[in-house]
């Protein structure tokens, strides 16, 4: 099976003065397509420094990353920006949604960045919004949505492009536990309808135990689930 996201020997550190910070160590990582990836860790362990370099959005110290067998460091910022649009989905704790734009408005905004038509990205939103449950929700703001369906135009909108890879960052922390549910039904079900791998950061380890795989990040490295957790 084809791997969508490759890490190899990732590190980053940040300099504040004199003073470097390793945050990443030399992380290996693949997953393949249509792989459900948890990993866990406490706050401050790494885990968005890691999002960001998965995710095109920071440069490592040194190493690669390799999504689609693209390595993100031989592309341009414009390059990159372009890359993300059309091969990454991005799903967060808070949903970071255009408050003054609607639902469908929302999902739509990736195609039209990328260049689509106005028609082409609504009917694509509108079709990706009804696969999420929210057709009859469409048109309304984000205020008038209640948590769970502001999490699913969220999760509409980083699946509009139809990514190989969402990335996903705590994606039920701020739910109740019944929407929680039904937020890892929906993603359970597009990974297996459309094939799309999923990496979810979570602290959450009832979460992280219904992934295919389960990876603990501390001290900037990977390791099995069952050596976090079970030594």
């Amino acid at each position: 099976m084809s791997n969508v996201l490759e890490c190899k020997q990732l590190s980053k550190s940040y300099l504040q003065g004199k003073l470097e910070t390793p945050v990443l160590d030399k992380l290996e990582l693949s997953v393949v397509k249509g792989e459900l990836l948890a990993i866990v860790g406490s706050s401050g362990c790494g885990k968005s420094t890691f999002l960001h370099l998965a995710g095109a959005l920071d440069l490592p110290s040194s190493g690669e990353v390799l999504i689609n067998n693209t390595n993100i460091l031989t592309l341009s910022d414009k390059q990159r920006a372009s890359f993300r649009n059309q091969h990454i989905g991005f799903i967060y704790q808070f949903h970071h949604l255009m408050m003054e734009f609607t639902a469908l408005e929302n999902v739509a905004m990736p195609l039209m960045i990328r260049g689509d038509s106005p028609k082409r990205a609504m009917q694509a939103a509108t079709e990706v919004l009804a696969q999420v449950g929210l057709a009859h929700r469409s048109q309304h703001r984000p205020s008038e949505l209640s948590g769970g369906e502001r999490q699913r135009t969220a999760i509409a909108r980083a699946l509009v492009t139809k990514p190989a890879l969402i990335l996903a960052d705590e994606p039920t922390g701020n739910l109740d536990s019944d929407t929680a549910e039904q937020i890892y039904q929906l993603i359970r079900e597009l990974n297996q309808s459309e094939q799309t791998s999923f990496v979810i950061v979570t602290h959450d380890l009832t979460l992280a135990k219904r992934m295919d795989r389960q990876l603990r990040l501390d001290h900037g490295k990977l390791s099995t689930f069952e050596q976090a957790y079970h030594v």
